[in-house]
Order: structure tokens, then C-alpha cells, then sequence
């Protein structure tokens, strides 16, 4: 039985709504349905069509850059683009590169979590209405793998942070403020520096604790926070051999051989918070107040070492040094003992 409306030979097969014979005639014939009025069926079907067939596909592009944050510099670059921007990492090298990326139409930017370094930079972006994409370094460095990236530089690093950002399909809200907890932070580190003045006083009520003390804050490099931290979870300084003091700060490096196979030397176990106050001060120290740490780790990294070896070898360096002044009761000096003239001829001699 035909529906109503419906011409009579199209019976009851359709689909949906629409009769099958009507779409097998629309199919035969573009002009008919073009040109012809037909029954209002077939007008409605036609405009049905005609409207849902010839959406056309907009694309939008979103502009992402991508910026390599260091202490000082900020790099630039925009995917797709070889247009750069280098500018310092202060509030006004902020507004140059807002007023950069307003000049591009850039309305997404990426960039790597970098020591908090990176902090002051995203609060204005965000500020100012842009998308923020803060990467953690492990998704970036496995970004890069995955491009086949090798080359490494501040440039390259900005622009592959750029290509990662426009990858991106997910946007996570930016966290929001009043969750941050600023003041309860900044009252948090002021209490905690309050009770290290408070240590640091009843250390040195003791004098053998304070004359400890005393011999590790002397060796350059080691301040005083890493010196407290040394002799409170380390007390068995200078009582004990440079190897033990190393392995009980998990700091001695242990073979990894088997067979034929020479596996890589790696450090494994000691206490942690130890290990931890000893790297830190050692990246300060290996660049700028240790002669001879800096002379150590350049030597290392000059023959191949990479960077996170060197340091972890005058971390090691640092604390024998440490050992080395209590067991001997005298402070650091940084120079050789000068060696007695007779002496020198006699060995000379011989």
C-alpha cells in the first residue's frame, strides 16, 4: 500500500523517509532533479541533497609557536615557519615577544617546563589570552624521537617545541589561580629557613658538631645548607674511608659486566636526600666555585663523558673532599702543599 503523497507504483520499500525509486532516479538523472519541479516530494528530496552535499570542508589553521626557555634567553619559532625571535627572559623582553607573536597572529604557544625558569613568561602569555601548552622535557625528547630529530640546539629546541604544539589535540585548562596558593607558599619558605637558623644555632652549640661543620662548609662549593646536610645524614664523616662515604651516599660507581659483555658503570642505592644535597651543589660548584671540580668535570666532558656523568663524578669529588678535611682536622685549601726544596733535590738526586 502506497503512503500518501507518494506515487503509487513506489509501494512500501524506502528508506527512512525517502523511497528507494526515488533515489535510483536521482542517481540516473542530475538534470531532471535540476531542472524539473517534479511532485513536492521530490522537490523536498532535492533540496535535502543539494544542501547536505555540497558543504564544502573548512579548514582552520591555528598558528603555534614554540618557545626554549634558558635562565636569561628566551627562543622563538613558529611551526612551518623560519621566521625566529630571541629575547631575554626578563618583563620587558615579554612585552618584544608578545608584540611578536600579536605581529604573526599566533594564538597558540608551546613550552617546556624548565626549572620554573619558564613560569613568569606563561603567567603573561596567559595573561594576554593565549594558549599555553606547558610540556613536561620527557614528552618533547620522545616528540623528537619520534621526528628522528637529533640535532640539539636553543633554535632547534624552539622550533621542535613549535611542530609539538601543533600536534597537540587536547587543551587542558590553565590551573586555576586561587588553587595556586602563593602566600601559603612563600609562608611555608619562611618557615622553613626560620628552622634552619634554628638547626644551624644548636649544631653549633656543640663544638665537636660545630667544628665539624666547620671543616666541610671550608671546601669551596659547599655551602652551608649542603654542609648542614652532609654532616646530619652523613655523620659517620671523617671517620670512615672515601669509598664508604661515596657508597653510603649512593655515589660509587659499580661495574655492570657479564660474560663478554662490559656493561656501563652506574650508581645505585645510598641515601637519597645525601645524594641529592651533593649533585646540586656540585652543578653550581663544577661551573663556578670549585678550581678543582671545574678543571674535573671539563676534563671529563672533554673525553666524551656526558653531562649528568661528569656532575655525578664531582658530586663523588665533593664529598671525598668533604671526608678528607675532617679526618685531617685542617679546613680546604684549594692549593698543593708546597713541597720542601732539600726534599725536591734529594728526590731529584735519587
Amino acid at each position: 500500500m502506497a503512503q500518501p503523497g507518494w506515487p503509487p507504483e513506489l509501494g512500501r520499500r524506502s528508506v527512512g523517509s525517502v523511497p528507494i525509486e526515488a533515489l535510483r532516479a536521482v542517481g540516473r538523472s542530475k538534470i531532471a532533479i535540476g531542472t524539473s519541479s517534479g511532485p513536492e516530494w521530490l522537490n523536498e528530496l532535492k533540496v535535502r541533497i543539494t544542501r547536505e552535499g555540497s558543504t564544502k570542508m573548512t579548514k582552520h589553521t591555528t598558528i603555534c609557536a614554540g618557545i626554549d626557555t634558558g635562565k636569561r634567553k628566551l627562543d622563538v619559532a613558529i611551526e612551518g615557519r623560519c621566521e625566529q625571535l630571541q629575547v631575554d627572559n626578563t618583563p620587558e623582553g615579554h612585552e618584544l615577544l608578545l608584540a611578536w607573536l600579536r605581529q604573526h597572529r599566533v594564538k597558540r604557544v608551546g613550552i617546556e617546563a624548565s626549572g620554573g625558569y619558564e613560569q613568569p613568561v606563561v603567567i603573561e602569555l596567559r595573561r594576554k589570552r593565549f594558549v599555553v601548552v606547558v610540556f613536561q622535557p620527557t614528552q618533547v625528547r620522545a616528540y623528537a624521537k619520534f621526528q628522528l630529530q637529533r640535532a640539539k640546539n636553543d633554535k632547534i629546541d624552539a622550533a621542535l617545541i613549535a611542530s609539538c604544539t601543533a600536534a597537540v589535540r587536547k587543551i587542558h585548562a590553565a590551573p586555576d589561580p586561587r588553587l595556586l596558593w602563593q602566600e601559603d607558599i612563600a609562608r611555608l619558605e619562611k618557615r622553613e629557613k626560620a628552622e634552619f637558623t634554628v638547626l644551624v644555632a644548636l649544631i653549633r652549640k656543640h663544638r665537636d658538631l660545630a667544628r665539624r661543620l666547620e671543616l666541610i662548609h671550608s671546601v669551596d662549593g659547599i655551602g652551608l645548607p649542603t654542609a648542614v646536610a652532609i654532616l646530619v645524614r652523613l655523620p659517620e664523616i671523617g671517620e670512615i674511608t672515601r669509598e664508604q662515604a661515596v657508597a653510603l651516599a649512593g655515589l660509587a660507581p659499580y661495574d655492570d659486566d657479564s660474560g663478554e659483555r662490559v656493561g656501563v658503570r652506574h650508581i645505585e642505592g645510598g641515601r637519597k636526600r645525601l645524594r641529592r644535597a651533593l649533585y646540586t651543589a656540585a652543578l653550581a660548584a663544577s661551573f663556578r666555585w670549585n678550581r678543582q671540580l671545574i678543571e674535573l668535570y671539563q676534563r671529563l666532558t672533554a673525553a666524551g663523558k656526558e653531562h649528568k656523568r661528569a656532575l655525578v663524578a664531582c658530586a663523588r669529588k665533593m664529598l671525598i673532599f668533604a671526608n678528607t678535611v675532617v679526618a685531617r682536622g685542617t679546613p680546604w685549601c684549594d692549593e698543593p702543599p708546597a713541597v720542601n726544596a732539600s726534599i725536591a733535590g734529594a728526590s731529584s738526586v735519587s
